[in-house]
Parts: structure tokens; C-alpha cells; sequence
């Protein structure tokens, strides 16, 4: 009866993982300009924050600070209008650095390391369970610069957090990138992104209120691309090697991303460059 029970119990876990589809990486977007003081150390946190397994953090310096005596050498405009884009979807008010959304659809400020931390685990729980981004009471330990959280979920509602698997390839032209089939047949709106990726970066401040700052970045987003629209069924993307001249890149990351700019559906992130 025993053998039975536990053959059953692996047979449901199998299911329910099926139904989730795969695990990917948590995205993290980190926004900040090198001339704001309050950002050098939310870049530390985010270099902090891309070693732990499961999270893929994507830097995107910004350009609206240049204005303020110090032109900041990895942001541009792209980075800037998703940012933007993303205080339209959450309906802020405006844009402000340092800032780090999550997996699309929660906004935390990024000198705040207890918000960052309580709301990386509850997208790790969403991710991992199938569950609403919803907890009960939470313990918090520190650790070095990061808050832990752990926290214990306190209902499932019946959430349609699932995941889709996304593939890239080098192709002789260019890139392919292939997105998995929606785990359960829906009509979708979402976009599939692409980032090219400078995975690390060092940058010497000497001007603005930053001057004399060291910044160390990792996985600096220095151009997008949007892919086109995916819709639930599988589906490869020809991605064309670039026409013209591009800003420095060693990895290309993906998101798919439902309705644009909200719930991220699929992410990956490989070092290829095309």
C-alpha cells in the first residue's frame, strides 16, 4: 500500500509539474543612472542578487539623469522607454531610480534591501508552486547587503502561474529563438523580448554626484528588440544578424512577456552572440 501511495503521489507531482511547464529563471530589471548617488550601491545588490541560482537580473542604466552634469556611459534610450512604458502598465506616477521590477508586475525601490528580498521570494513561491504571489507572516534574515525572506503561502486560489521553455541557437544569418507551447491551450497576447547582454562592466565615474565612484555592473542591457507577438502555441523567431554597428555584447537574453509590459511567462539567457 505503502509503494502504492508513493507511486500516485510522484505520479500527481509529475502532473502538476507538466501543467507548470518549466522552471526558468525569475527576471530581475534593474533601473539606475550613473549619475544618481543612490543607485552605486542598488548595482552592488543586483551583482549580489545574479549569483543566486534561478534569478536572471538585467541592468538597464537610464538616460534621464544625463541632464545633471554627468553623461552616464552604458545608459540609452531603449532602457529608458521600457522603464517608462512599465510606469504606464503598474500605473506610477512617473519614473524614478534606483528601481528593480520583478518577473513584470511588481515595482520595488531598489535601496530598500527587505522590499527587494520579500518580493524575490514571493515570485520564487509563484514560480516554484504554481501559487499566487500572496504570503502570510514572513521571517527575515540578513544576509551581508540582502534581506532574506522566507515566508509560508496561505492560499491557493487556483492561479494560472505556468511557464514556457525558451531555446536559442546560432544560426549561420543570425539567431533562432524557439518558444514552447502554453502548458494549457489559451489565446495569449504576449511579446517576446530580446536583450543583447554585456554581462560585465566597469565603470569609473569622475563627474556629477557620483564623481569618484567605481560602479561594477553584471548583465548590462545594451539594446532591445522587440521580437514580434506569441500566442500560446510553439513558436521560432528568425532573429537577423544586426544591419549596423551595435554597443558591445556577449549574451542575449529573452523574455516572454504577457501583454508587453506584465507577467513574465518564459526567460533565458545565454552566452551567444549573433
Amino acid at each position: 500500500m505503502k509503494s502504492l501511495l508513493a507511486a500516485l503521489s510522484f505520479v500527481a507531482l509529475a502532473a502538476a509539474a507538466a501543467v507548470a511547464g518549466p522552471v526558468r529563471p525569475v527576471v530581475v530589471e534593474v533601473y539606475t543612472a550613473q549619475g544618481c548617488n543612490t543607485c552605486q550601491a542598488s548595482n552592488a545588490m543586483a551583482a549580489k542578487l545574479a549569483q543566486k541560482p534561478g534569478v536572471l537580473v538585467l541592468s538597464l542604466p537610464v538616460t534621464y539623469w544625463d541632464m545633471f552634469g554627468w553623461k552616464d556611459t552604458l545608459a540609452n534610450e531603449d532602457n529608458t522607454r521600457r522603464q517608462k512604458a512599465y510606469a504606464a502598465a503598474l500605473r506610477r506616477g512617473g519614473v524614478y531610480t534606483p528601481q528593480m521590477i520583478i518577473d513584470g508586475v511588481r515595482d520595488v525601490p531598489a535601496t530598500r534591501a527587505d522590499a527587494v528580498g520579500y518580493a524575490l521570494e514571493m515570485a520564487l513561491m509563484a514560480r516554484d508552486e504554481g501559487a499566487p504571489a500572496e504570503a502570510g507572516p514572513a521571517m527575515v534574515r540578513r544576509e551581508g547587503p540582502l534581506v532574506a525572506v522566507a515566508a509560508t503561502r496561505v492560499r491557493n486560489s487556483g492561479s494560472n502561474t505556468w511557464s514556457v521553455g525558451v531555446n536559442l541557437s546560432k544560426m549561420p544569418e543570425g539567431l533562432r529563438v524557439a518558444v514552447d507551447r502554453a502548458p494549457e491551450r489559451r489565446r495569449l497576447d504576449a511579446t517576446v523580448w530580446l536583450f543583447r547582454v554585456k554581462t560585465n562592466a566597469t565603470v569609473r565615474i569622475t563627474g556629477g554626484e557620483s564623481a569618484g565612484q567605481t560602479v561594477a555592473y553584471k548583465n548590462v542591457v545594451t539594446g532591445i528588440q522587440n521580437l514580434g507577438n506569441w500566442h500560446g502555441d510553439a513558436h521560432a523567431f528568425a532573429v537577423p544578424s544586426p544591419a549596423g554597428k551595435v554597443a558591445p555584447y556577449d549574451a542575449v537574453a529573452v523574455v516572454v512577456q504577457q501583454g508587453g509590459f506584465g507577467r513574465v511567462v518564459g526567460s533565458s539567457l545565454q552566452p551567444i552572440t549573433y
